[in-house]
């Protein structure tokens, strides 16, 4: 089974930059789709031309804003939207497919913001998306996939001594926020199997970013302890344009 993640930064705006010719490239069963930026209505008449999946969104209140969507190749036993919990709900972040053998959760993680105006939210964020995590996990195996929003060690940024504890996405609430996620048992699986690896997920737009690899890995697929032994393959695609991250994926059998 061949799972991929990418933020696309706008369903939209991927969708005039060749996206449904890179999906057939990537032949995936599950891609799972963040920041869509649409609502529901809008991502299935972006997606209409995509054919051989089914077709699972959750978009925010707010328009334009946030979004995460599943295509699945496979019919869900159930697809499940939010963790439930208001304060989180509004904004469309996340959703949860359920298969015989395991949960697949598709997450956008919230960016703590310019001067780090919603690090404290943040915080709680991740205390209480992990705490949903446990629950399926209580149940059946999960694997997680989605923009986390964090680099966790220096080796997953370019750039570590000017950002940490300065810009979203590096900052010690944020780095033991994901910490926890590990400690709780689930594994990052592209640094397990690629330790030593030097690879991103997320380049800024300024700067030329991209063209000098000055990026951050940012964008994750975690597996319950259970089933890391059967991911044959982690990997990350910066071949593939059209958004400010590329996709990041795992071959597992299952």
């Amino acid at each position: 089974m061949k799972i991929i993640s990418w933020n696309v930064n706008g369903i939209r705006a991927v969708q005039g930059k060749g996206f449904a010719e890179t999906l057939a490239k990537l032949d995936a069963d599950c891609i799972l789709l963040q920041e869509t930026k649409a609502q529901v209505d809008q991502i299935e008449q972006a997606l209409s031309g995509i054919d051989h999946y089914h077709l699972y969104s959750n978009s925010a209140e707010r328009k334009g804003y946030s979004g995460v969507s599943l295509l699945s190749r496979k019919t869900p036993i159930a697809v499940v939207n939010d963790i439930g919990i208001v304060e989180h709900d509004r904004e469309g972040r996340v959703q949860a497919a359920e298969f015989e053998q395991f949960y697949l959760v598709n997450v956008y993680v919230p960016n703590s913001g310019q001067e780090l105006v919603r690090l404290d939210y943040r915080k709680t964020w991740d205390a209480e998306f992990l705490a949903y995590l446990q629950k399926l996990q209580s149940r059946k195996p999960v694997i997680v996939c989605g923009d986390f929003n964090v680099a966790h060690h220096e080796i997953d940024i370019a750039r570590p001594k000017p950002n940490y504890n300065k810009s979203a996405g590096y900052t010690q609430v944020e780095i033991d926020g994901f910490s926890r996620f590990i400690d709780a048992g689930f594994v990052d699986t592209f640094r397990h199997q690629h330790p030593d690896t030097v690879a991103y997920s997320w380049w800024s737009f300024r700067a030329g970013a991209r063209g000098k690899n000055i990026g951050w890995r940012i964008d994750y697929v975690l597996t319950s302890n259970p089933l890391i032994d059967k991911v044959k393959q982690a990997f990350i695609l910066p071949d593939i344009l059209g958004s400010d991250h590329c996709p990041v994926g795992i071959e597992i059998d299952l």
